[in-house]
């Protein structure tokens, strides 16, 4: 069955069905855009939530080393992956859905206006041929009517006892004259009687069923294309779902991770004084008399000690206590376990920096070799400057790792500093940095951060078709250039060179 066969005389019908599946898709894109209206704010107030509630600052960073701490930081980021998964599920059906079907409704709607046309210019010469066609019968029948009136006033005349013979024969001529045209006239219109049946034939039996199939084909057409924008609207989203599920698996993870019995020895390990608990308090016996008891006050006064208990309540600090001195640079100020702790972190700092500015001055030294060896490629001498900065850097840097290392030993004492420093002496002699493990693991936010913002590895893999991105395969570690602003977005350098922008949630930052 088709429009054209069945429906050949409802051209109001299908002209207002045909509109009525336009407007459609006019709704069904403006329903996609204002979801992804809703999508694009729902990540925009899920990325404040996540930046509202991030710590930031030296404290903050002190508590993200507890498990608890780390896992709510972990909850967050998760949370900015979720939310830059939001930001591309709205991004790819504003592309996919909206801006293909709003072009594809434009070719369709012109598409339909010319059948349209033709059907009602067909309409139009048919009516103006039956127009004509009704003229030509008129005609017909005036002149017909005209030639019966001649022939009767002619026999009228004829039995006219009184006409002449020249006014009978007038009459018969004329009568002749008119009954010839009527015949004419007949033919004229028997011809285009003959004329008009067949293009009404035509109209009916050809030219408008081929009209209507062409909008019978166009409507389904657009019906077709219509499913595919209903299918796209679920299938684009569950393409970010393994992502989704990933950034949901990372927030269960996070919760996993927290360990209160580490997080307990954490506490204790950043914070131990070393102190001694306070001693028994000693009976003063003033009974013995009172010059013994001056001579002990003088000789002896009694101890005075500034701590009993710890959880004295806070007082309001004064404009005099204000004025603090400014640490020492031995840490001599803070307690036994803290100054050792400092201590050890800044002689690792420092070998860090020694290390580096030996591999510095070794870099110079073979590029001078080389200068001299090929006057071509540079002038040594220009190295010179270089080489003897370095060196007063290196001079400089084992002084102050033997001065931290002297006051490391005074710190600890006995064997234990011996073994501490003969492992610093190792190290500068190997030109590796060895860390302490303790140190190591609990106190990493000492080491300096040498590149600028580090290396990713992508978790997915990501065509870059636009403008300005870039592609890169799952697994493929790439070199940061610009981070994540909030929109979404970080700039990356690929081994071969390339650089671009990807999703932040495509990668995993190296820690």
């Amino acid at each position: 069955m088709d429009w054209g066969t069945d429906l050949w005389d409802q051209n109001d019908v299908i002209d207002k069905h045909t509109q009525a599946g336009l407007d459609l898709v006019e709704r069904y894109i403006k329903f996609v855009k204002e979801r992804t209206e809703i999508e694009q704010s729902y990540a925009k107030q899920l990325r404040g939530l996540s930046r509202k509630y991030a710590k930031r600052g030296g404290k903050d960073e002190q508590d993200c080393r507890f498990s608890n701490h780390a896992a709510m930081q972990e909850i967050l980021n998760e949370l900015n992956d979720y939310a830059g998964q939001r930001e591309l599920i709205a991004e790819t059906m504003m592309t996919s859905i909206c801006v293909d079907l709003t072009k594809f409704l434009q070719d369709i709607k012109q598409d339909r206006k010319g059948h349209l046309s033709d059907a009602k210019k067909a309409q139009q010469n048919l009516e103006s041929s039956f127009k004509h066609l009704e003229s030509t019968k008129k005609r017909f029948a005036k002149e017909w009517a005209e030639a019966e009136k001649a022939t009767q006033q002619a026999e009228k005349i004829e039995n006219d006892t009184n006409a002449t013979k020249i006014d009978v024969d007038k009459a018969k001529q004329h009568a002749h004259g008119r009954v010839h045209l009527a015949e004419e006239c007949r033919s004229d219109y028997a011809a285009y009687l003959q004329k008009y049946n067949k293009e009404q034939k035509y109209f009916y039996y050809t030219e408008i069923p081929q009209i209507f199939n062409k909008l019978q084909e166009l409507d389904e057409r657009r019906i077709g294309r219509l499913a595919e924008g209903y299918c796209q609207f679920s299938e684009l989203e569950k393409k970010v779902q393994p992502i989704i599920a990933k950034c949901l698996d990372g927030i269960s993870a996070a919760g996993t991770k927290v360990d209160g019995k580490q997080d307990s020895l954490l506490l204790v390990e950043q914070h131990k004084s070393g102190f001694e608990r306070p001693s028994d308090v000693d009976f003063e016996d003033y009974t013995q008399g009172i010059k013994a008891a001056s001579s002990d006050s003088s000789l002896n006064p009694p101890k005075v000690r500034t701590k009993l208990w710890p959880f004295s309540r806070k007082h309001k600090t004064t404009h005099a206590e204000k004025r603090v001195p400014p640490p020492a640079e031995d840490f001599s100020h803070l307690p036994p376990e803290q100054r050792k702790k400092k201590l050890q972190a800044k002689i690792d700092d420092v070998s860090k920096k020694l290390h580096m500015t030996q591999e510095t001055s070794e870099a110079l030294e073979k590029m001078k070799g080389v200068y001299e060896q090929n006057a071509d490629l540079g002038n040594p001498s220009i190295l010179e400057p270089q080489i003897a900065e370095t060196a007063q850097n290196i001079g400089y840097l084992r002084g102050e790792l033997t001065k931290y290392e002297t006051w490391l030993s005074e710190a600890v004492g006995g064997e234990e500093c011996a073994n501490a420093i003969n492992n610093n002496n190792t190290n500068h002699s190997q030109n590796t940095v060895v860390m302490s493990d303790n140190h190591q693991n609990i106190y990493t936010e000492f080491d300096d951060d040498f590149d600028d913002l580090g290396q990713c590895t992508a978790m997915y893999t990501f065509q870059g078709d636009s403008e300005g991105t870039i592609s890169v395969t799952d697994g493929e570690v790439l070199t940061i250039m610009e981070e994540d602003k909030g929109d979404g977005w970080m700039r990356v350098l690929r081994a071969n060179g390339e650089e671009g922008f990807i999703p932040s949630s495509y990668v995993k930052v190296a820690s």
